[in-house]
């Protein structure tokens, strides 16, 4: 934007003084050249009256002599005597003698000029002036190049004038563009000083006080959704109660044991809703709006709830851990429904920089879809593998499979689906500069890889490779 600006200014100047210079220096010329033939006219003149007093050759040289610039005066006397060298052309000095007629014209070399003097006794005398070429351009090349520098100072003045106008603009529009894709990328606490020509000041006062009203916004909803979870603890009171009615029965202690994991999950729900704002896929990178620190978030839960967003400084999980863990909660509920799970994990470090309700949300999350989206039977596997870079959880069944992988990932597109849980999957991955892909497995079902980059003080590290251990297989109820 400077640079156009520039070019305009520089173009319409530039225009300007060309329409200015070109008549003004035609005008220098002509009136140069105008006062030298007025010059040579006055001093013929002012020596007329001393040829008609004498015709006596020294005194009349002496008179010229008396005149400035009188190397060019030439007198013709009526005898054809000439008083000095001739310029005049034989035919235009005839003229002067016989027509007694004034004569003012350009001639090769400069310019003549000639004055008929009638004598007594109906003589006549001529005096000549003769102007040569530089005498009639004298100092219009020195006016051309004061002309020349007064037209480039101002054309120069006006693009730099034109430029640090544009500067202040561009600083605007640049830093109001900033603060957009600051905001963009989750800093809730953005904001512009407004700056610049007014049109750009009241952008970025609407810009800061849509700022403002989006983090009224999200801190409401925040508010609503800690309100809502809070309300679910009726209902866990309740089952508390239908648990200890069922004491002494088989299905007491399971019943217990999962009323309790849904009371911590409701409790954390309610604990990240009433944290500060978060910002960023998964909360990652969050100024606090208290502490105006930038601690390390958490991710969503799992498919149908909402996970815990907390605020951890520096999140740092073992992957392959967190996933034994919520496998062998969830190998339960697969004896119950006669389905076979096999797990395998790396016996090398796999630290990720996520905490480990991420993590767990994650494997909830894939496991949980093969619960709702699979038959009772459908067998799963869930497996961690390590490379140089990354640690990648593999879940795959022996289902139908996913018909749309691309549109699985999308929340609310899957027919029968939010499609929240492989969502929460994806961007636990984008958090840590990883990735996550959909495919069909071996077993004619589902493969869905999710790829976490390793902590950075693990990426250099590579333990044995292939190094892995078989942590637990429950079969099928026969």
């Amino acid at each position: 934007m400077r640079r156009s600006l520039a070019g305009v200014a520089l173009a319409v100047t530039s225009m300007v003084a060309l329409s200015f210079l070109i008549p003004l220096g035609a005008l220098v010329m002509s009136l140069v050249k105008e006062q030298s033939v007025t010059a040579a006219e006055q001093r013929a003149a002012a020596l007329a009256p001393v040829l008609t007093l004498t015709t006596d050759p020294s005194a009349l040289r002496e008179s010229a002599a008396g005149l400035d610039e009188a190397e060019h005066l030439v007198i013709h006397l009526p005898d054809a005597q000439s008083l000095g060298d001739s310029q005049a052309p034989v035919k235009l000095l005839e003229r002067a003698q016989q027509g007694r007629e004034s004569i003012s014209q350009k001639t090769p070399g400069g310019w003549i000029c000639l004055q008929p003097v009638v004598l007594p006794g109906d003589r006549v005398a001529v005096i000549e002036n003769f102007v040569p070429d530089e005498e009639l351009t004298r100092g219009v090349k020195a006016s051309w190049a004061v002309m020349l520098l007064l037209a480039i100072g101002l054309v120069g003045g006006s693009v730099l004038v034109a430029d640090r106008l544009g500067a202040k603009v561009v600083r605007s529009s640049k830093k109001l563009a900033q603060a957009s894709h600051t905001l963009g990328q989750g800093n809730l606490d953005t904001r512009v000083e407004p700056m610049g020509p007014k049109e750009l000041r009241d952008a970025g006062v609407a810009f800061n006080a849509m700022a403002h009203r989006m983090t009224e916004l999200l801190a409401i909803e925040r508010e609503l959704v800690a309100d809502l979870s809070h309300r679910l603890r009726t209902p866990l009171t309740a089952l508390h109660l239908a648990s200890e009615r069922m004491a002494g029965t088989p299905e007491s202690a399971r019943v217990e044991a999962a009323v309790h994991a849904l009371e911590s999950e409701l409790q954390a729900i309610i604990a990240a809703a009433r944290t500060p704002l978060a910002v960023g896929p998964m909360g990652h990178g969050m100024r606090s709006a208290e502490t105006g620190s930038i601690p390390q978030a958490t991710a969503t839960g799992s498919t149908g709830s909402t996970g815990p967003t907390g605020l951890s400084e520096c999140p740092r999980s073992e992957v392959a851990d967190v996933v034994r863990r919520r496998t062998a909660f969830w190998a339960v509920l697969a004896e119950q429904q006669d389905r076979a799970c096999s797990l395998d994990l790396t016996q090398e470090p796999t630290a990720v920089s996520l905490s480990d309700d991420d993590i767990a949300a994650v494997v909830d999350a894939l496991i949980g879809n093969v619960f709702s989206h699979t038959p009772p039977g459908t067998a799963f596997a869930v497996r961690v593998a390590r490379t140089a870079q990354a640690v990648e959880l593999v879940v795959e069944d022996s289902g139908p499979g996913i018909p749309e992988p691309d549109r699985a990932l999308s929340r609310g597109s899957s027919t029968g689906s939010s499609g929240l849980g492989l969502d929460i999957a994806r961007r636990a991955a984008a958090v840590t500069g990883g990735s996550m892909r959909i495919a069909h497995a071996p077993r004619g079902g589902a493969h869905i890889t999710v790829v976490f980059a390793l902590a950075p003080s693990l990426r250099s590290e590579r333990g044995p490779r292939g190094s892995r251990r078989r942590a637990g297989w429950w079969p099928r109820r026969r």
